[in-house]
């Protein structure tokens, strides 16, 4: 199941709205078969594996990170897939909560005689599949702020200097982490200010992330979809509003990056479910930008609280990863 769970980690940010899902046949002892959901959606990893094995995966062991799914859409539905393989057992993470599945893929596969087991490395499985679950389960995508500041939480100079506050390893790394997200979002402020490429750099991608502008106002002249830049969005700045819309287009996975007004926004709604940083050894004064906009807080506990998942230095920077301290029961 971990082999399965790193190859869906391949899936992140290029198969929305479907779920980036692993697979792994194993008979006799060896891989038969390997597979994960492939950019937009199609074909399913179960697909993958068992073309991969062929009459292999008769007999064979059936590792899936998420229960396969039951309905016919645009391919028959991975569960029948499996039962016509003959595979014999099927191990999957966790019961997908997609209505249209719901239990009724491992149902297929107990009525055709295969045993299934369920529950195998389900949390692993659950943080890796948090965007389809927030956009199933919530109605809209996972949404990651990421703040770049100096020591003291600060993103510009009083003059709006900003180039660069954190360095080049720090910087590469947030193009890896935009990559495994299905948008990159950004205020209508930053948008007009500083006219951000929102793209992906220095990786091969089947497609770039959606570009999302919140905004009501006109936009600046930002570049034309193409091979280098994702499609343009433009949503209305009512956070919940906005993020519903995003997930009623497919979107799972939406890495915000600012400004302090759209961050202060989300914060306020209780809509960051994660926080990501890069804190830069310099600081810039009372003078200088915040990272995030008023929050307009009478009471420390009325504060957003994140638990820290994780922390290392990145180049001379430090990175830290942030979850919300009471995410929405459906996740957990």
């Amino acid at each position: 199941m971990a082999h399965a769970l790193r190859l869906a980690r391949r899936g992140l940010g290029n198969v929305w709205p479907n779920p980036a899902v692993g697979c792994v046949l194993i008979r006799d002892g060896r891989v038969v078969g390997r597979g994960w959901t492939q950019p937009g959606g199609r074909p399913h990893a179960e697909r993958m594996a068992l073309d991969q094995a062929g009459e292999l995966a008769r007999g064979a062991t059936a590792y899936v990170t998420l229960e396969p799914c039951a309905h016919h859409g645009k391919t028959p539905p991975c569960a029948l897939g499996l039962v016509q393989s003959g595979v014999a057992r099927v191990v999957s993470a966790f019961t997908d909560p997609d209505p249209r599945v719901a239990g009724r893929g491992h149902a297929i596969l107990r009525e055709a005689g295969i045993e299934v087991r369920e529950g195998v490395m389900e949390a692993e499985a659950r943080e890796l599949q948090a965007g389809f679950l927030s956009r199933i389960t919530r109605g809209r995508p996972f949404v990651t702020l990421k703040l770049a500041s100096s020591f003291d939480g600060r993103i510009a100079t009083a003059s709006g200097e900003s180039q660069w506050i954190t360095g080049p390893a720090a910087r590469a790394h947030v193009h890896a982490m935009r990559a495994i997200h299905d948008a990159i979002m950004v205020g209508g402020g930053t948008a007009r200010a500083d006219l951000p490429s929102l793209n992906v750099r220095g990786f091969n991608l089947p497609s770039q992330p959606v570009r999302v502008v919140v905004s009501s106002q006109p936009l600046p002249e930002l570049p034309a979809e193409g091979p280098d830049f994702g499609p343009l969005w433009q949503v209305s700045s009512e956070p919940l509003v906005m993020l519903k819309e995003l997930a009623e287009r497919g979107l799972t996975r939406v890495f915000c990056e600012g400004g302090g007004v759209l961050a202060a926004a989300l914060l306020q709604a209780r809509l960051v479910d994660q926080v990501i940083g890069y804190t830069a050894g310099l600081v810039l004064g009372a003078d200088g930008r915040a990272s995030v906009g008023t929050l307009n807080l009478s009471h420390l506990t009325d504060a957003p609280r994140f638990d820290l998942v994780e922390t290392r230095r990145i180049g001379p920077d430090l990175f830290h990863r942030w979850r919300l301290t009471s995410p929405n029961p459906a996740m957990a």
